[in-house]
């Protein structure tokens, strides 16, 4: 089955889901997030609130298309908790520089666990829901529609996860961004970036250089140091035959009963051997 999510983020909300919400309740809210039938679906701070359209059934005494209303509240960080994580992520220069930058990092759920926290869901206590529809059951196909909603709306904007704790991505950035470590990096994303030039030729100007000694006409022609004498030939390095190697020592087309690697190694000495004695 495709994955509803696209992004690590939201795909790691459905995974936190899917650890305490019942496997079959979950498929089909998969289905209603899918089919449309998710109607009205609205976030505000950490309060869903939307309209689900739901199927006839006669068992529960629903014989017309009926709509259901949906509220789902996700339990915020507090305050004071919130503080202490600002100031374990504003240690991390890798994490502030990104979240400044509008990423979230993989590993940020990290830094909330060493605080004993969660940013993803972790129980069923994180959340407190509510449907009008006629199932007991709680989450419904309903409320389970809604979170594959908000999976998606993750997709598109993963500050969200912070939203949903009680805390907006202005607030975030700007606490980060007021920390020494967020003052150093916010300087570097606003200096000034270097204009770039045009250019007809992509070839350095010549520039006249004024000299002020003049070389003597020996200096002009043979140089202020004699070139040596002799040259040195340096030996040529082995051939590696990497290639050769890796077909190993009785490769498929190798009919012989001597190795091939070694019948190879032969002739390379001797093409070496030919070479050099043509310098």
């Amino acid at each position: 089955m495709a994955k509803f999510s696209r992004t690590w983020w939201g795909d790691r909300f459905i995974q936190a889901l899917e650890e305490f919400t019942d496997e079959n309740r979950l498929k089909r809210g998969r289905s209603y997030a899918r089919g449309g039938k998710v109607l009205n679906f609205e976030i505000d701070k950490n309060e869903i609130v939307a309209q689900v359209q739901g199927s006839i059934n006669p068992y529960f005494g629903v014989y017309t298309v009926p709509l259901y209303c949906i509220e789902i509240k996700l339990t915020p960080i507090p305050k004071t908790k919130w503080k202490e994580a600002i100031s374990k992520l504003s240690s991390k220069a890798s994490i502030v520089s990104r979240l400044l930058l509008n990423e979230v990092p993989e590993n940020i759920e990290d830094t909330f666990s060493e605080l004993g926290l969660n940013l993803l869901p972790h129980s069923k206590k994180d959340f407190k829901t509510s449907c009008s529809c006629p199932d007991y059951a709680n989450p419904c196909k309903h409320i389970a529609g809604v979170y594959y909603l908000v999976a998606s709306q993750l997709d598109r904007d993963p500050f969200l996860l912070f939203e949903l704790r009680g805390l907006s991505k202005t607030e975030l950035q700007d606490k980060l961004a007021a920390s020494p470590l967020g003052k150093a990096l916010s300087s570097q994303f606003n200096a000034e970036e270097i204009p770039i030039e045009t250019s007809t030729s992509l070839y350095p100007k010549l520039e006249k250089k004024i000299i002020t000694q003049k070389p003597t006409s020996k200096e002009f022609w043979l140089g202020k140091k004699r070139l040596p004498q002799t040259i040195e030939v340096t030996n040529q390095s082995g051939v590696s035959a990497i290639l050769v190697k890796k077909q190993g020592d009785y490769p498929p087309f190798w009919n012989k009963d001597n190795s091939f690697i070694e019948a190879m190694e032969e002739l390379y000495d001797r093409v070496k051997g030919k070479n050099q004695n043509s310098i």
